[in-house]
């Protein structure tokens, strides 16, 4: 992790429980790093999906990628506030140039207001029995979104009022460089 630099631009992977990439991006500039956490930056960046289709992101984002929670979370600046898409996912790791993690289906999703959404508690359900998530996966990502709702209950994190427009003002600053 020393060699990873402020600004440095890095590629996202997200697998499934099996191993098989389920999406990757090709843009994660690097805002802050520490022991704890990784937040990247980017916008407009290609998605491409394992079974082939691509799209390009429609706004801003500020990435919150966790080295030892069982989440990540993205905040979106659209047109219409900030809206959050965080998704149960392993601690992240970087290897070669790439942050890596394993997608849990489970999502939640945050609207301006704060009002919130569990999404995709079917594929989930259904990935954990194809995959064979094993119980101990099950009790982790269960904590973890409890922990990931306290966290938005009480402002923490990206959740904090005028952080993600804090990054989202160092994102630029970098391009500009």
């Amino acid at each position: 992790m020393d060699n990873i630099k402020i600004g440095q631009v890095l590629e996202i992977h997200g697998y499934k429980h099996d191993g098989k990439v389920h999406r990757s991006w090709d843009e994660a500039r690097v805002l802050d790093i520490t022991d704890d956490f990784i937040i990247c930056g980017n916008n407009c960046t290609k998605v491409i999906k394992s079974d082939g289709r691509n799209w390009s992101t429609k706004e801003p984002a500020i990435l919150y990628f966790y080295k030892h929670r069982w989440f990540n979370v993205i905040g979106q600046l659209k047109e219409h506030g900030i809206f959050f898409y965080c998704n149960m996912a392993s601690p992240y790791v970087i290897d070669d140039n790439t942050i890596k993690y394993i997608d849990y289906d489970l999502d939640l999703r945050v609207f301006p207001d704060n009002g919130f959404k569990i999404l995709d508690k079917s594929e989930y359900k259904y990935h954990k029995k194809k995959m064979n998530y094993p119980e101990k996966i099950d009790r982790i990502l269960q904590f973890e979104l409890d922990s990931l709702i306290d966290m938005l209950k009480h402002k923490e994190g990206p959740f904090e009022p005028g952080v993600i427009q804090k990054y989202y003002e160092i994102y630029k600053e970098l391009l500009n460089k």
